[in-house]
């Protein structure tokens, strides 16, 4: 919780330094536009204004990239010092699912909270898939066999599936070719990416139970 509160004020830091950047005064938005992200702080975080000229627009904006910038930093010092305490944590608590393909120490955290706090409602697969809001919810029509969007279950946990199939989809050659497939049958890829969630789903649950069972033995 204490990381996803601070990714989430970091992202809203950035917004806001973009923000900024779009209506700064030429000179300064010209210097700062078109620097990668990281660059993009370092020079925000080091800008000197003259404090003493602080009715100039120039100055004020200046002040205020400054601020954020240093907050951005401070936030991205405590997501790795939690995610100093939280790697090891996960992998002693399942090794098998923070190695699982795509998954790592944010996505399995997640799913272990989200199981942990459900652990009587996880009867099977389909209920894991449920609770994760990755169970398909038929939106056919006619001769048109579709699924619309399921916007029910851990929204958490969801968007944990959703990080480990989009790591799929660039770097895994079975997810890669079978998002080939499923185009080529008229999906898009938004519907190839439930289908992917739901195929996900049903996989690390057989890792987060199996782990289960051997704790219990």
């Amino acid at each position: 919780m204490a990381r996803r509160s601070a990714v989430d004020q970091r992202a809203d830091v950035q917004r806001q330094i973009k923000a900024l950047i779009v209506t700064a005064p030429d000179q300064l938005r010209a210097s700062l536009r078109g620097l990668a992200v990281k660059e993009l702080i370092a020079a925000c975080a080091n800008l000197r204004p003259d404090r003493a000229d602080i009715a100039s627009p120039a100055t004020a904006t200046s002040i205020a990239l400054q601020s954020l910038a240093r907050r951005h930093q401070q936030l991205s010092v405590e997501i790795a010092d939690l995610d100093e305490l939280l790697e090891p944590l996960v992998a002693a608590i399942n090794p098998a699912l923070v190695a699982a393909n795509g998954v790592g120490t944010e996505v399995a955290g997640q799913l272990l909270v989200t199981t942990g706090e459900n652990h009587d409602r996880l009867a099977s697969e389909a209920a894991f898939a449920m609770l994760c809001g990755v169970a398909p919810i038929p939106a056919s029509s006619g001769k048109t066999t579709r699924h619309r969007l399921n916007r029910g279950g851990d929204r958490h946990a969801n968007a944990a599936l959703w990080r480990v199939v989009l790591c799929r989809l660039r770097w895994d050659p079975r997810t890669r070719a079978y998002a080939d497939r499923r185009t080529k049958d008229g999906l898009s890829k938004k519907e190839i990416i439930r289908c992917l969630k739901r195929y996900v789903a049903r996989e690390l649950y057989q890792i987060i139970t199996s782990n289960d069972l051997e704790l219990a033995a």
